[in-house]
């Protein structure tokens, strides 16, 4: 055994405050008295017993029997003469009398979900990957995120693209497929779903089983540091998809670890999400905060990603979450918070800022919580972005309407300029609005075909120019009709037909036009950024508005969402000539082209409180950029 092993990691995990567990629990290589092997260290308080089975063992109960550790509640044992990719287990005899059979929460590495029953952890060691990220990382550690573009394509790495057989692309195989097409269409960051280790593949990675292992459905983690290393050399960003909410109860996994709730709340109305058929995390324990900030921490400093995703932060935040009157207890105050999840979040976010000052923590919250990207030492949560929710279910609603009767929704498109400043928004349309009858973005749009991708194009150029930072999920930016299905690739052969690819071109076109105009990204957090025209034709389905950056330059923004060709709409603006930039009803996108000025001049009439103004000919379901050229 490791003699110079110190009580001091012991200490900090019993104390909520050790943020490296995976440096000290799951398997270690480790040599003792001259002899190579791997020491084993597990957390089972409650345990009358503990071994670890094996195929090195015959997965014999008796062969390798655990030692309690000094703390009293953690056990250990070193085995000889093991190799990378041995099978593992922990054998644990409860107080009860009852053999269980877990999986290790620290493993790196685990059997692939279907091709066995056992569900075993696998002896993985992750020192031996070289990295060639050094000039990205460097330049991270010196971007402002917040006055920089950040556009996200979210993607499901086991359904993005599926090969003839049905098999995955594996991670290796998406550094050179998915990494060329994200940088080709001109995003700044991607979003991996959970990529964890989970049982149940319509899970979708959400009900997590590892949270220290990558999927091995996809490949070994060296496989996953290639990948994420494949997108820094293109500079591209990698968010991942994180659940410290809740955790399935599968017999393997966390799920009464040691006989007894353990990792899960012991509280009769803390321990089940109901809705999930989860076990919800005790945000109350030490040793729990440190294991799931620890989980955190981990990819950040193994696996180099840029930032975390949070799912579920509401379901942690609220007792009385998906619960009726008389199924959960107020706390201390009297109140449906749960304080234990509030600190935990802030504790949270400040250790990974004080690792990693440059990581995007961003909260998938979708109440009002005050304060979520505000820091914790001023009352806040402690997360730099989160996603605008409101801003996502008001604009689905509204673009849902045919455009006869939008303007009875109007406020749906302006209301969120009322709170658009008050936190770092990222404005997600994601892949839960594609799913479960929700239609795909394009499908969700009224009328024809043909105003199907009119009204996709209109949307996205409102999307691009609204104040927040922006993401897509996958499929999106060719119009697939499909509803998203995790069983199946998504459907790029569609990109053979003129329209869908056409749609393609110009979502490429209009990342890049984002990415190069500082007016769409420097401002997000302010007026200074933001100026309104014309937000309040409501009769003609029409907005107007300017996004501005630090110098003051300006792009003039135009949307007319409704059916009907304007001819001569006057909109007042500053005096000058204004030059088009972007138009989404341009031929070359699949539209009519039947705007074909290019160049504005203001003549002197009074509108919209301005003293000049410019006469348009803007066609239906169209959103056109203008830029002041003196």
């Amino acid at each position: 055994m490791d003699r110079s092993f110190s009580e001091l990691p012991l200490h900090l995990f019993h104390h909520g405050e050790n943020f490296k567990l995976y440096e000290t629990y799951g398997s270690h290589p480790q040599t003792v008295d001259g002899v190579d092997g791997y020491v084993f260290r597990v957390w089972a308080p409650r345990a009358v017993a503990v071994s670890v089975i094996g195929e090195f063992n015959a997965w014999s109960e008796t062969a390798n029997p655990m030692s309690k550790m000094f703390d009293g509640q953690s056990w250990e044992v070193f085995i000889p003469a093991l190799k990378r990719y041995d099978s593992y287990k922990y054998c644990i005899r409860t107080a009860d009398g009852r053999t269980l059979y877990k999986a290790d929460p620290f493993a790196f590495h685990a059997e692939t979900p279907g091709t066995t029953s056992s569900n075993a952890s696998k002896i993985y060691d992750l020192k031996k990957f070289k990295w060639h990220d050094s000039a990205y990382l460097t330049a991270r550690r010196h971007t402002n995120i917040y006055a920089s573009p950040v556009n996200i394509y979210e993607v499901n790495l086991h359904s993005w693209k599926r090969k003839e057989n049905g098999d995955y692309y594996t991670f290796r195989e998406l550094a050179t497929e998915l990494v060329s097409y994200v940088r080709d269409m001109g995003y700044t960051h991607v979003e991996f779903m959970p990529i964890t280790e989970h049982p149940f593949d319509g899970s979708w990675g959400y009900q997590v089983s590892g949270y220290y292992a990558v999927t091995s459905r996809l490949g070994t983690p060296e496989d996953f540091m290639y990948l994420v290393d494949a997108f820094h050399a293109a500079g591209i960003g990698v968010i991942l998809d994180w659940v410290p909410a809740h955790f399935p109860k599968d017999a393997f996994g966390l799920y009464e670890f040691d006989g007894e709730p353990l990792y899960e709340a012991s509280q009769w109305d803390r321990k089940e999400n109901r809705g999930w058929g989860t076990r919800r995390f005790d945000y109350g324990r030490a040793e729990v905060v440190s294991f799931l900030i620890s989980s955190a921490i981990f990819f950040f400093e193994k696996y180099h990603i840029d930032g975390l995703r949070v799912d579920a932060v509401a379901s942690m935040l609220y007792l009385d979450y998906d619960k009726d009157p008389g199924e959960w207890v107020p706390n201390i105050y009297g109140e449906n918070k749960n304080l234990e999840a509030v600190a935990f979040l802030r504790r949270l976010n400040e250790a990974v800022f004080a690792y990693f000052p440059y990581a995007m923590m961003i909260a998938e919250e979708s109440t009002a919580w005050p304060m979520m990207t505000k820091p914790t030492n001023v009352g806040g949560l402690g997360f730099n972005f989160k996603w605008n929710m409101g801003w996502m279910n008001d604009v689905l609603s509204y673009i849902k309407v045919d455009p006869l009767y939008r303007q009875y929704s109007h406020n749906k498109l302006t209301f969120s300029l009322m709170y658009a400043f008050s936190e770092n928004y990222v404005l997600p349309i994601s892949h839960d609005e594609v799913v479960h009858g929700k239609k795909s973005l394009i499908d969700k749009m009224p009328g024809s075909y043909e105003e199907k991708f009119a009204g996709i194009k209109v949307f996205l150029g409102y999307m691009m120019s609204h104040p927040g930072k922006k993401l897509n999920f996958m499929g999106t930016e060719f119009g697939q009709f499909k509803e998203w299905n995790y069983k199946e690739g998504v459907e790029f052969f569609l990109e053979q037909y003129p329209m869908h690819r056409k749609l393609r071109v110009m979502v490429r076109e209009l990342n890049e036009m984002y990415k190069s105009i500082p007016a769409f990204y420097e401002i997000d957090d302010s007026w200074d950024g933001f100026e309104w025209l014309a937000p309040d034709d409501a009769s003609r389905n029409f907005l107007a508005y300017k996004r501005k950056d630090r110098q003051g330059k300006e792009v003039i923004v135009l949307l007319n969402f409704s059916g009907e060709d304007y001819k001569n709409y006057t909109l007042g603006l500053e005096k000058g000539t204004y030059r088009l930039i972007f138009n989404s009803d341009s031929i070359r996108y699949g539209g009519t082209g039947a705007m074909r000025k290019r160049i504005f001049k203001t003549n002197k009439t009074f509108s919209h409180g301005k003293e000049y103004s410019i006469k348009f000919d803007l066609p239906k379901l169209t959103c056109v950029y203008l830029i002041k050229e003196q």
